[in-house]
């Protein structure tokens, strides 16, 4: 599975954003957020579960802990 790095980078890409735009809605220096994705360091909760919602994916996806990003709502169940 991927790493939360190499998913970034590919949801990013996906949407045509650069490295600064993921900087800027994290309120973040660019090369905090290059460290992300390199993997060099792991962001805290908080800002995970930022990302997760602006990519519409699970915190699971992102961990690569699965490979299905689709968020299941409990409250549809």
């Amino acid at each position: 599975m991927k790493s939360l790095g190499e998913r970034l980078k590919v949801l990013r890409n996906e949407r045509g954003l650069v490295q600064q735009d993921m900087a800027d809605f994290l309120k973040c220096r660019v090369r905090n957020y290059q460290a992300i994705e390199a993997g060099e360091v792991n962001p805290r909760l908080p800002k995970l579960i930022e990302l997760a919602d602006y990519f519409g994916v699970s915190v699971d996806y992102l961990m690569g802990r699965t490979d299905y990003p689709c968020v299941v709502d409990i409250a549809e169940k």
